[in-house]
């Protein structure tokens, strides 16, 4: 079994704990897994060692400081994108060849993946990229589809699709980079004018809240949009829920999915952003603490998200509350949640009562499930 992780993205650190994680709870009697770490200048390598299990705010400060390197290994990795038996390549190359004019020398062997996990957070993974070529590999694996995949990932088409389900969100602008700079202040009128302050500004497509701002005044609007700017060409802005609690509620399955029980998030900070999820010490409330009432909207609303983007295998909804007035929007879909032993989907999912090598067997066998039937379907006329 392929686990896919690392990858081209600010939430690298973060795909690397999870996959750590992942890899140490596995089923030795029934798995042998292959880790296939993707570089942060997007190159597939089989590393010496597995990823080993830490928390994210470790590996998070020790990538800080090493800074951008990357240790090299002789052995690249590449998925082959056609369907076959031997679908990963390894070039094991020889690195004692090093002199100049010396033709660099090495094999080539294959090796057969029977289904892929890919434990990646962000673009280039997360977004129906990796997900499309597992597709034409036709190699089973974990998670979303591409569709999901690409509609998960990017919050201003997830909002759309919700909407249309009839699911309750926030109001919210989108701003594009030829908008931003054709017209700044124009922008930042428009903002002011529609959604009013606090606002929280977004990259459309990036996760673990890294590039978002919460902006009080428009005096800080242009800043925040510069930021998350930064990391995609499309920034989303959001009108700010008062009173906001954060809820968060798991969902497994394909056709018929079920949600966990939930939970909530009490950040160390004045919101939950990339510091209070990994390095800080913001708590958890599972169950959250909600009337009976409030408690089975959460379950269904994260039901109908799911099915909002055609998910398959798992996801992680995430909800926001005004505890004054009882409000609930659904803030987004997460279809590779963090999956540490301390991230929450997997916590809800044991206070649920499946341990996470039980959530492990699970999503693997829905991922085989769903590639089964996929197999059914005709790809000719003939």
């Amino acid at each position: 079994m392929g686990v896919i992780y690392g990858g081209r993205s600010g939430e690298h650190e973060i795909s690397v704990a999870s996959a750590a994680s992942v890899v140490s709870h596995l089923d030795r009697d029934r798995y042998e897994a292959v880790p296939l770490y993707i570089e942060r200048d997007g190159r597939w390598t089989i590393p010496d060692r597995p990823p080993s299990a830490t928390s994210a705010a470790d590996v998070i400060a020790k990538s800080r400081a090493e800074g951008a390197r990357s240790g090299r290994t002789a052995r690249e990795a590449y998925l082959v994108p056609h369907p076959g038996h031997e679908n990963l390549l390894v070039i094991n190359r020889d690195a004692s060849v090093s002199s100049a004019g010396d033709h660099e020398t090495g094999s080539v062997t294959s090796l057969g993946l029977d289904v892929v996990f890919p434990v990646l957070h962000g673009p280039y993974g997360e977004d129906g990229t990796v997900q499309g070529l597992l597709e034409l590999a036709n190699v089973p694996y974990v998670g979303a589809g591409v569709l999901a995949s690409s509609a998960g990932m990017d919050k201003a088409v997830m909002k759309v699709l919700f909407a249309a389900r009839g699911l309750p969100v926030v109001q919210y602008q989108l701003v594009t980079a030829a908008e931003w700079s054709a017209g700044r202040k124009f922008v930042c009128r428009r903002v002011t004018a529609g959604l009013g302050y606090p606002v929280f500004v977004k990259p459309v497509n990036l996760g673990s809240s890294v590039g978002i701002s919460k902006v009080k005044a428009e005096s800080d609007l242009a800043a925040a949009i510069d930021a998350a700017a930064g990391f995609d060409r499309r920034v989303i802005v959001e009108a700010a829920v008062p009173n906001a609690r954060e809820i968060e509620c798991s969902v497994l399955g394909n056709d018929r999915p079920e949600a966990s029980i939930s939970g909530e998030i009490l950040p160390s900070g004045e919101w939950y952003d990339y510091d209070a999820k990994y390095l800080n010490e913001s708590r958890t409330v599972v169950p959250a603490p909600l009337s009976p009432a409030q408690a089975d909207e959460v379950r269904r609303l994260a039901v109908e998200s799911f099915l909002a983007i055609d998910c398959a295998g798992m996801g992680r909804v995430d909800f926001l509350l005004d505890d004054v007035s009882g409000r609930l929007v659904v803030n987004e879909i997460n279809t590779i949640p963090g999956f540490t032993t301390i991230s929450m989907f997997p916590k809800l999912w044991m206070a649920s009562g499946l341990s996470y090598p039980a959530l492990l067997d699970r999503v693997i066998e829905l991922a085989l499930e769903r590639h089964a039937a996929k197999q059914l379907l005709r790809t000719s006329l003939a």
